[in-house]
Protein backbone atom coordinates (compact mmCIF):
# COMPACT_ATOMS: atom_id res chain seq x y z
CA UNK A 1 0.00 0.00 0.00
CA UNK A 2 2.96 2.47 0.09
CA UNK A 3 2.70 2.77 4.25
CA UNK A 4 5.94 3.03 5.84
CA UNK A 5 6.15 -0.04 8.35
CA UNK A 6 8.60 -0.88 11.22
CA UNK A 7 9.70 -3.73 9.14
CA UNK A 8 13.66 -3.60 7.47
CA UNK A 9 14.53 -5.25 3.70
CA UNK A 10 16.72 -7.70 6.09
CA UNK A 11 15.35 -8.83 9.55
CA UNK A 12 17.20 -10.61 11.72
CA UNK A 13 15.37 -13.65 13.92
CA UNK A 14 17.22 -15.93 16.25
CA UNK A 15 17.95 -18.89 14.58
CA UNK A 16 16.88 -21.29 17.29
CA UNK A 17 13.24 -19.85 16.69
CA UNK A 18 12.66 -20.09 13.14
CA UNK A 19 14.46 -23.50 12.42
CA UNK A 20 16.52 -25.62 15.04
CA UNK A 21 13.63 -25.76 17.55
CA UNK A 22 11.50 -26.92 15.50
CA UNK A 23 14.01 -29.44 13.43
CA UNK A 24 14.91 -30.91 16.20
CA UNK A 25 11.24 -32.00 16.97
CA UNK A 26 11.55 -33.37 13.60
CA UNK A 27 14.88 -35.35 14.24
CA UNK A 28 13.66 -36.82 17.53
CA UNK A 29 10.93 -38.24 16.08
CA UNK A 30 12.93 -39.60 12.84
CA UNK A 31 15.14 -41.65 15.26
CA UNK A 32 12.04 -43.26 16.84
CA UNK A 33 11.21 -44.67 13.47
CA UNK A 34 11.68 -48.87 13.94
CA UNK A 35 14.03 -50.10 11.75
CA UNK A 36 13.01 -52.79 8.69
CA UNK A 37 12.56 -56.37 9.79
CA UNK A 38 15.53 -57.97 8.78
CA UNK A 39 13.52 -61.15 7.46
CA UNK A 40 11.38 -59.28 5.66
CA UNK A 41 13.98 -58.40 2.52
CA UNK A 42 17.10 -59.31 1.07
CA UNK A 43 19.84 -56.85 1.88
CA UNK A 44 22.05 -57.86 -1.04
CA UNK A 45 20.03 -56.04 -3.42
CA UNK A 46 19.82 -52.48 -4.43
CA UNK A 47 16.84 -51.30 -3.04
CA UNK A 48 16.99 -53.89 -0.01
CA UNK A 49 20.40 -52.25 1.16
CA UNK A 50 18.72 -49.02 1.29
CA UNK A 51 16.40 -50.54 4.05
CA UNK A 52 19.22 -50.72 6.33
CA UNK A 53 20.49 -48.46 8.23
CA UNK A 54 23.86 -46.15 7.06
CA UNK A 55 26.65 -46.62 10.33
CA UNK A 56 27.99 -43.87 8.40
CA UNK A 57 26.86 -40.40 8.25
CA UNK A 58 27.51 -36.37 8.43
CA UNK A 59 30.92 -37.15 6.86
CA UNK A 60 31.74 -33.51 5.94
CA UNK A 61 33.54 -34.63 2.78
CA UNK A 62 33.27 -32.26 -0.21
CA UNK A 63 30.09 -31.76 -1.54
CA UNK A 64 29.61 -34.66 -4.49
CA UNK A 65 32.57 -36.78 -3.31
CA UNK A 66 32.62 -39.93 -4.66
CA UNK A 67 34.43 -41.80 -1.99
CA UNK A 68 31.77 -41.62 0.77
CA UNK A 69 28.73 -43.68 -0.97
CA UNK A 70 30.66 -46.75 -1.02
CA UNK A 71 31.52 -46.24 2.19
CA UNK A 72 28.32 -45.56 3.51
CA UNK A 73 27.65 -49.18 1.71
CA UNK A 74 29.65 -50.54 3.40
CA UNK A 75 28.91 -49.73 7.05
CA UNK A 76 25.08 -50.25 5.91
CA UNK A 77 25.86 -53.94 5.05
CA UNK A 78 28.73 -55.00 7.28
CA UNK A 79 28.92 -52.16 9.76
CA UNK A 80 27.34 -54.41 13.09
CA UNK A 81 30.64 -56.20 12.90
CA UNK A 82 32.96 -54.29 10.78
CA UNK A 83 36.79 -53.74 12.42
CA UNK A 84 38.13 -50.71 9.97
CA UNK A 85 41.80 -50.25 9.05
CA UNK A 86 42.05 -46.56 7.25
CA UNK A 87 45.10 -45.47 5.51
CA UNK A 88 45.68 -41.73 5.55
CA UNK A 89 43.99 -39.38 3.24
CA UNK A 90 40.81 -37.90 2.22
CA UNK A 91 38.70 -40.72 4.18
CA UNK A 92 41.20 -40.15 7.23
CA UNK A 93 39.82 -36.57 7.54
CA UNK A 94 36.10 -37.10 7.33
CA UNK A 95 36.09 -40.62 8.80
CA UNK A 96 38.12 -39.04 12.11
CA UNK A 97 37.58 -35.56 12.44
CA UNK A 98 38.17 -35.80 16.08
CA UNK A 99 36.09 -35.34 18.68
CA UNK A 100 33.95 -35.73 15.99
CA UNK A 101 33.09 -39.16 13.93
CA UNK A 102 30.36 -40.03 11.08
CA UNK A 103 30.84 -43.25 11.99
CA UNK A 104 27.81 -44.34 14.44
CA UNK A 105 25.38 -47.24 16.35
CA UNK A 106 22.84 -49.48 15.89
CA UNK A 107 20.40 -49.06 18.18
CA UNK A 108 21.54 -51.83 20.34
CA UNK A 109 24.82 -49.94 20.57
CA UNK A 110 26.84 -51.86 17.70
CA UNK A 111 28.56 -50.24 14.87
CA UNK A 112 32.01 -50.17 13.06
CA UNK A 113 35.50 -50.07 15.33
CA UNK A 114 37.41 -47.78 13.68
CA UNK A 115 41.17 -46.57 13.58
CA UNK A 116 43.52 -44.74 11.09
CA UNK A 117 47.40 -45.56 10.34
CA UNK A 118 49.57 -44.23 7.88
CA UNK A 119 50.26 -44.35 3.75
CA UNK A 120 52.75 -46.85 4.35
CA UNK A 121 51.54 -49.51 6.74
CA UNK A 122 47.77 -48.86 6.68
CA UNK A 123 47.33 -52.59 4.88
CA UNK A 124 49.78 -54.33 7.99
CA UNK A 125 47.43 -52.36 10.40
CA UNK A 126 44.35 -54.25 8.98
CA UNK A 127 46.38 -57.17 8.74
CA UNK A 128 47.01 -57.03 12.64
CA UNK A 129 43.67 -56.81 12.81
CA UNK A 130 42.55 -59.77 10.84
CA UNK A 131 45.67 -62.09 13.43
CA UNK A 132 44.34 -60.76 16.24
CA UNK A 133 40.85 -61.80 16.01
CA UNK A 134 41.68 -64.92 14.50
CA UNK A 135 43.92 -65.37 17.33
CA UNK A 136 40.86 -64.58 20.13
CA UNK A 137 38.58 -66.63 17.95
CA UNK A 138 40.66 -69.32 18.19
CA UNK A 139 40.96 -68.90 22.07
CA UNK A 140 37.14 -68.11 22.77
CA UNK A 141 36.67 -71.38 20.66
CA UNK A 142 39.30 -73.45 22.53
CA UNK A 143 37.89 -72.39 25.88
CA UNK A 144 34.63 -73.39 24.63
CA UNK A 145 35.49 -76.66 24.26
CA UNK A 146 36.88 -77.16 27.18
CA UNK A 147 33.25 -75.72 28.85
CA UNK A 148 31.72 -78.19 26.88
CA UNK A 149 33.64 -81.32 28.17
CA UNK A 150 33.24 -79.99 31.69
CA UNK A 151 29.41 -78.92 31.26
CA UNK A 152 26.60 -81.09 32.65
CA UNK A 153 23.94 -78.24 31.70
CA UNK A 154 22.71 -75.93 28.95
CA UNK A 155 25.34 -78.76 26.56
CA UNK A 156 22.70 -77.40 23.85
CA UNK A 157 23.05 -74.14 24.06
CA UNK A 158 27.30 -74.49 24.11
CA UNK A 159 27.45 -77.10 21.37
CA UNK A 160 24.68 -74.46 19.14
CA UNK A 161 27.46 -71.74 19.57
CA UNK A 162 30.51 -73.99 18.55
CA UNK A 163 28.69 -75.60 15.45
CA UNK A 164 26.56 -71.76 13.99
CA UNK A 165 26.36 -70.98 10.79
CA UNK A 166 27.02 -67.43 9.94
CA UNK A 167 27.01 -67.24 6.49
CA UNK A 168 23.83 -64.96 6.98
CA UNK A 169 22.91 -61.26 8.72
CA UNK A 170 20.07 -63.62 9.78
CA UNK A 171 22.39 -66.47 11.44
CA UNK A 172 24.88 -63.80 13.05
CA UNK A 173 22.25 -62.07 14.72
CA UNK A 174 21.14 -65.71 16.10
CA UNK A 175 24.75 -66.55 17.36
CA UNK A 176 24.85 -62.65 18.83
CA UNK A 177 21.89 -64.29 21.00
CA UNK A 178 23.12 -67.50 21.74
CA UNK A 179 26.57 -65.97 22.69
CA UNK A 180 24.55 -62.71 25.13
CA UNK A 181 22.86 -65.90 26.30
CA UNK A 182 26.45 -67.56 27.50
CA UNK A 183 27.60 -64.44 29.14
CA UNK A 184 24.91 -64.33 30.71
CA UNK A 185 25.30 -67.71 32.34
CA UNK A 186 29.15 -67.08 32.56
CA UNK A 187 28.44 -64.52 35.21
CA UNK A 188 26.88 -66.58 37.50
CA UNK A 189 29.87 -68.51 37.63
CA UNK A 190 33.30 -67.43 39.42
CA UNK A 191 35.62 -69.91 38.07
CA UNK A 192 38.82 -69.27 35.76
CA UNK A 193 37.59 -70.97 33.17
CA UNK A 194 34.60 -68.63 32.86
CA UNK A 195 36.20 -65.79 33.37
CA UNK A 196 38.49 -66.21 29.98
CA UNK A 197 35.67 -66.98 28.13
CA UNK A 198 33.72 -64.24 29.12
CA UNK A 199 36.35 -61.36 28.15
CA UNK A 200 36.94 -63.16 24.46
CA UNK A 201 32.89 -63.97 24.19
CA UNK A 202 32.17 -61.68 21.65
CA UNK A 203 34.68 -63.51 19.34
CA UNK A 204 32.41 -65.94 18.91
CA UNK A 205 30.56 -63.32 16.48
CA UNK A 206 31.88 -63.32 12.91
CA UNK A 207 34.03 -59.94 12.73
CA UNK A 208 34.37 -58.20 9.06
CA UNK A 209 38.11 -56.89 8.51
CA UNK A 210 38.12 -53.97 6.17
CA UNK A 211 41.27 -52.13 4.62
CA UNK A 212 40.55 -48.50 3.06
CA UNK A 213 42.72 -46.49 1.31
CA UNK A 214 42.61 -43.70 -1.69
CA UNK A 215 44.92 -44.73 -4.61
CA UNK A 216 47.99 -43.03 -3.57
CA UNK A 217 48.14 -45.47 -0.99
CA UNK A 218 46.82 -48.77 -2.86
CA UNK A 219 48.82 -47.86 -5.92
CA UNK A 220 51.98 -45.96 -4.70
CA UNK A 221 52.69 -45.66 -1.09
CA UNK A 222 50.99 -48.30 0.64
CA UNK A 223 51.46 -50.84 -2.35
CA UNK A 224 53.75 -53.35 -0.88
CA UNK A 225 52.25 -53.53 2.18
CA UNK A 226 49.02 -54.75 0.03
CA UNK A 227 50.80 -57.00 -2.04
CA UNK A 228 51.95 -58.78 0.71
CA UNK A 229 48.61 -58.79 2.60
CA UNK A 230 46.82 -59.92 -0.52
CA UNK A 231 49.12 -62.68 -0.52
CA UNK A 232 48.77 -63.75 2.94
CA UNK A 233 45.74 -65.87 2.11
CA UNK A 234 44.35 -64.16 4.83
CA UNK A 235 40.34 -63.15 5.02
CA UNK A 236 40.57 -59.09 4.93
CA UNK A 237 38.25 -57.01 2.74
CA UNK A 238 40.23 -53.85 0.58
CA UNK A 239 38.33 -51.07 -0.20
CA UNK A 240 39.93 -48.83 -3.02
CA UNK A 241 38.72 -45.52 -3.32
CA UNK A 242 40.31 -44.28 -6.77
CA UNK A 243 40.17 -41.02 -7.37
CA UNK A 244 43.12 -41.39 -9.83
CA UNK A 245 45.14 -38.44 -7.90
CA UNK A 246 46.70 -37.34 -4.41
CA UNK A 247 43.11 -35.75 -3.78
CA UNK A 248 43.78 -34.95 0.45
CA UNK A 249 47.68 -33.39 -0.41
CA UNK A 250 46.62 -31.10 -3.38
CA UNK A 251 46.17 -33.14 -6.41
CA UNK A 252 49.52 -34.99 -6.87
CA UNK A 253 49.98 -37.61 -9.70
CA UNK A 254 49.62 -41.51 -8.18
CA UNK A 255 50.09 -44.56 -10.68
CA UNK A 256 46.35 -44.35 -10.68
CA UNK A 257 46.00 -40.95 -12.81
CA UNK A 258 45.19 -42.05 -16.41
CA UNK A 259 46.82 -41.42 -19.05
CA UNK A 260 46.74 -37.28 -20.42
CA UNK A 261 45.38 -35.28 -17.37
CA UNK A 262 47.21 -32.64 -15.99
CA UNK A 263 48.09 -32.86 -12.01
CA UNK A 264 50.95 -31.81 -9.61
CA UNK A 265 54.59 -33.32 -11.15
CA UNK A 266 52.69 -34.06 -14.56
CA UNK A 267 52.03 -30.54 -15.34
CA UNK A 268 52.38 -31.70 -19.25
CA UNK A 269 49.84 -34.66 -18.61
CA UNK A 270 50.59 -37.84 -17.32
CA UNK A 271 52.43 -39.17 -20.20
CA UNK A 272 52.01 -43.39 -18.52
CA UNK A 273 48.99 -45.59 -18.15
CA UNK A 274 47.70 -45.61 -15.24
CA UNK A 275 48.39 -49.00 -13.76
CA UNK A 276 46.27 -52.06 -13.46
CA UNK A 277 45.59 -52.74 -9.84
CA UNK A 278 43.08 -54.92 -10.51
CA UNK A 279 45.04 -57.34 -13.05
CA UNK A 280 48.12 -57.59 -11.09
CA UNK A 281 45.78 -58.35 -8.13
CA UNK A 282 43.91 -61.49 -10.29
CA UNK A 283 47.10 -63.18 -11.26
CA UNK A 284 47.28 -64.52 -8.12
CA UNK A 285 44.66 -66.48 -8.51
CA UNK A 286 42.97 -66.56 -5.22
CA UNK A 287 42.31 -63.20 -4.66
CA UNK A 288 38.55 -61.68 -4.84
CA UNK A 289 39.00 -58.69 -7.07
CA UNK A 290 35.92 -56.47 -8.40
CA UNK A 291 35.76 -53.12 -10.15
CA UNK A 292 33.02 -51.54 -9.55
CA UNK A 293 31.03 -47.86 -10.50
CA UNK A 294 27.89 -47.07 -8.20
CA UNK A 295 26.65 -44.45 -10.78
CA UNK A 296 26.69 -46.88 -13.41
CA UNK A 297 25.88 -50.50 -12.44
CA UNK A 298 24.37 -50.76 -8.73
CA UNK A 299 23.47 -53.79 -8.59
CA UNK A 300 26.73 -54.68 -9.72
CA UNK A 301 28.46 -52.76 -7.05
CA UNK A 302 26.04 -54.28 -4.26
CA UNK A 303 26.95 -57.99 -5.53
CA UNK A 304 30.55 -57.27 -5.81
CA UNK A 305 30.77 -56.36 -2.07
CA UNK A 306 28.64 -58.83 -0.76
CA UNK A 307 30.48 -61.15 -2.59
CA UNK A 308 33.97 -59.88 -1.58
CA UNK A 309 33.11 -60.22 2.61
CA UNK A 310 31.66 -63.39 1.74
CA UNK A 311 34.61 -64.91 0.38
CA UNK A 312 36.93 -66.53 2.96
CA UNK A 313 40.29 -65.08 1.75
CA UNK A 314 41.53 -61.91 0.39
CA UNK A 315 39.49 -59.42 -1.42
CA UNK A 316 39.75 -56.09 -2.91
CA UNK A 317 37.15 -53.59 -4.33
CA UNK A 318 38.38 -50.65 -6.50
CA UNK A 319 35.74 -47.95 -6.24
CA UNK A 320 35.42 -45.60 -9.17
CA UNK A 321 35.44 -42.15 -7.03
CA UNK A 322 34.67 -38.76 -8.71
CA UNK A 323 36.49 -36.05 -6.71
CA UNK A 324 36.71 -32.07 -6.90
CA UNK A 325 40.50 -32.28 -8.49
CA UNK A 326 38.69 -33.74 -11.40
CA UNK A 327 37.30 -30.48 -12.52
CA UNK A 328 33.84 -30.19 -12.82
CA UNK A 329 30.55 -29.60 -11.55
CA UNK A 330 30.13 -32.77 -9.33
CA UNK A 331 26.49 -33.14 -9.30
CA UNK A 332 27.38 -35.05 -13.08
CA UNK A 333 29.33 -37.46 -11.35
CA UNK A 334 27.69 -40.17 -12.24
CA UNK A 335 27.31 -39.13 -15.67
CA UNK A 336 30.70 -38.90 -15.75
CA UNK A 337 31.13 -42.28 -14.38
CA UNK A 338 28.74 -43.95 -16.86
CA UNK A 339 30.95 -42.11 -19.53
CA UNK A 340 34.32 -44.01 -18.20
CA UNK A 341 32.68 -47.34 -18.14
CA UNK A 342 30.93 -47.27 -21.86
CA UNK A 343 34.43 -45.74 -23.10
CA UNK A 344 36.03 -48.67 -21.39
CA UNK A 345 38.50 -46.24 -19.54
CA UNK A 346 36.28 -48.01 -16.47
CA UNK A 347 35.46 -51.95 -17.29
CA UNK A 348 33.55 -53.10 -15.05
CA UNK A 349 34.13 -57.14 -13.48
CA UNK A 350 34.33 -59.65 -10.67
CA UNK A 351 36.49 -62.06 -10.18
CA UNK A 352 35.84 -64.76 -8.25
CA UNK A 353 38.22 -67.46 -7.08
CA UNK A 354 35.04 -69.48 -5.86
CA UNK A 355 34.18 -70.06 -9.24
CA UNK A 356 37.38 -71.79 -10.17
CA UNK A 357 36.93 -74.37 -7.67
CA UNK A 358 33.45 -74.96 -9.15
CA UNK A 359 34.68 -75.54 -12.59
CA UNK A 360 32.96 -72.21 -13.39
CA UNK A 361 35.12 -68.99 -15.84
CA UNK A 362 36.07 -66.37 -12.30
CA UNK A 363 36.48 -63.66 -14.17
CA UNK A 364 32.62 -62.15 -15.13
CA UNK A 365 32.91 -59.04 -17.25
CA UNK A 366 29.90 -56.76 -15.65
CA UNK A 367 30.01 -54.25 -18.68
CA UNK A 368 29.83 -54.22 -22.65
CA UNK A 369 32.69 -53.43 -24.74
CA UNK A 370 33.35 -50.10 -25.18
CA UNK A 371 30.33 -47.57 -27.47
CA UNK A 372 31.96 -44.66 -26.84
CA UNK A 373 34.98 -42.99 -28.11
CA UNK A 374 37.57 -42.05 -24.39
CA UNK A 375 37.58 -38.78 -25.37
CA UNK A 376 33.49 -38.08 -24.89
CA UNK A 377 34.24 -38.99 -20.81
CA UNK A 378 38.16 -36.84 -20.88
CA UNK A 379 36.85 -33.41 -22.19
CA UNK A 380 34.15 -33.19 -19.64
CA UNK A 381 36.88 -32.89 -16.81
CA UNK A 382 39.31 -29.67 -16.59
CA UNK A 383 42.24 -31.70 -15.88
CA UNK A 384 41.79 -32.98 -19.34
CA UNK A 385 40.87 -29.79 -21.16
CA UNK A 386 43.31 -27.86 -19.62
CA UNK A 387 46.04 -29.69 -21.84
CA UNK A 388 44.30 -29.46 -24.66
CA UNK A 389 44.00 -25.79 -24.31
CA UNK A 390 47.83 -25.49 -23.23
CA UNK A 391 49.27 -27.89 -25.56
CA UNK A 392 46.63 -29.29 -28.24
CA UNK A 393 49.52 -31.54 -30.17
CA UNK A 394 50.43 -32.90 -26.81
CA UNK A 395 47.00 -33.55 -25.46
CA UNK A 396 46.00 -35.16 -28.76
CA UNK A 397 49.38 -37.61 -28.41
CA UNK A 398 48.29 -38.50 -24.87
CA UNK A 399 44.73 -39.31 -26.30
CA UNK A 400 45.41 -41.59 -29.13
CA UNK A 401 47.69 -43.48 -26.31
CA UNK A 402 44.82 -44.01 -24.50
CA UNK A 403 42.44 -45.04 -26.58
CA UNK A 404 45.42 -47.68 -27.58
CA UNK A 405 45.18 -48.36 -23.80
CA UNK A 406 41.53 -48.91 -23.64
CA UNK A 407 41.16 -51.12 -26.76
CA UNK A 408 44.25 -53.58 -25.25
CA UNK A 409 42.98 -53.34 -22.28
CA UNK A 410 39.59 -54.49 -22.74
CA UNK A 411 40.47 -57.01 -25.06
CA UNK A 412 43.31 -58.60 -22.31
CA UNK A 413 40.26 -58.32 -20.05
CA UNK A 414 37.98 -60.45 -22.70
CA UNK A 415 40.34 -63.21 -23.13
CA UNK A 416 40.91 -63.92 -19.73
CA UNK A 417 37.27 -63.79 -19.22
CA UNK A 418 37.12 -66.68 -22.45
CA UNK A 419 39.84 -68.54 -20.92
CA UNK A 420 38.48 -72.28 -20.62
CA UNK A 421 39.79 -73.11 -16.70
Amino acid sequence: TGKKTERKAINMTPLEDVLRNHEAENWDFFQTLPQTDLATFNPFTVKGSQLLQPLFEFSGACAGCGETPYIKLVSQLFGDRAIIANATGCSSIYGGNLPTTPYTVRPDGRGPAWSNSLFEDAAEFGMGMRLTADKLTGYARELLDQLIGAANTHVDLLTSIRDADMGTQEAIEAQRGRVEELKSLLLQDNSPLAEQLLSVADYLVKKSIWIFGGDGWAYDIGYGGLDHVLASGRNVNVLVLDTGVYSNTGGQMSKATPRGAVAKFAAAGKGMPKKDLGMIAMTYGNVYVAQVALGTNMNQCVKAFAEAEAYDGPSIVIAYSQCIAHGYDLRKGYDVQKDAVESGFWPLYRFNPENTRAGKQPLSLDSKAPTKDVEEWMYRENRFRILRNADPARAQELLDKLREDVVTRWKMYEQWAQFDI
